[in-house]
């Protein structure tokens, strides 16, 4: 039975590194499951694919040899004794109980890593939300200063403008003043006037009355 013994060492020795490594594994996801929001940033996803890969070989390693176990089981020419066979059922349900350990934790880890690219794919999405919103307030704010800025040019025409009727109105005021100073100092000025008003009214009446004796012998005529 130098062959049992040989593989029975093999699978103790596979059984103490394989529980090492999917204690560190598990503690791994352990880590990974609780701080979700970081994972990348603290190398946690690249160990835990490292440990991953050595689990998965010691696990294969593991179930080849409780396969050549189960073979010297059923020999039938060089039958084991009952303590063999109790160990060789020992290791077949420790390979088992591994096996669905690792399953189990694997499936925590990727649950895990969903959740955390979920969570950094909603915090994307809120962060570009936010330079869109940033940059539409921007946009606005510059439309309002831009507006601002065309109604204060705005008021600054019409206050020049005002200011320029000023300026004309005391010019023209100005001018009528000399005007009326010179008509004053030369009184003939203001007769001559006079008389050309009366005579425009007197040469506006005759037109008048002309216009009306011919229109009444036309209509006399017509009629």
């Amino acid at each position: 039975m130098s062959n049992y013994d040989s593989l029975h060492r093999q699978c103790r020795t596979l059984e103490s590194l394989f529980d090492t490594k999917l204690t560190s594994y598990s503690r791994l996801a352990s880590t990974i499951t609780r701080n979700q929001d970081d994972i990348e940033a603290s190398g946690s996803g690249e160990r835990w694919k490292d440990l991953e890969v050595e689990v998965d070989e010691l696990l294969q390693k593991l179930g080849e040899i409780n396969d050549q176990l189960s073979v010297l089981s059923s020999d039938t020419n060089n039958p084991p004794s009952q303590s063999m066979l109790r160990a060789i059922q020992r290791h077949r349900d420790v390979y088992m109980d591994y096996s669905r350990e690792l399953k189990r934790t694997k499936t925590n880890i990727q649950t895990a890593l969903d959740k955390a690219n979920l969570l950094s794919g909603v915090r994307n999405d809120i962060d570009a939300y936010k330079s869109s919103a940033a940059d539409s307030l921007l946009a606005e704010r510059n439309h309002i200063d831009s507006s601002h800025r065309m109604t204060d040019d705005m008021l600054a025409q019409a206050y020049e403008t005002r200011s320029e009727f000023s300026r004309q109105r005391s010019t023209i005021s100005g001018i009528n003043a000399r005007m009326a100073g010179v008509l004053n100092t030369m009184p003939g000025i203001n007769s001559l006037v006079s008389m050309i008003k009366s005579r425009r009214r007197r040469d506006a009446i005759i037109v008048g009355l002309l216009i009306g004796v011919c229109i009444i012998l036309l209509l006399s005529y017509i009629f």
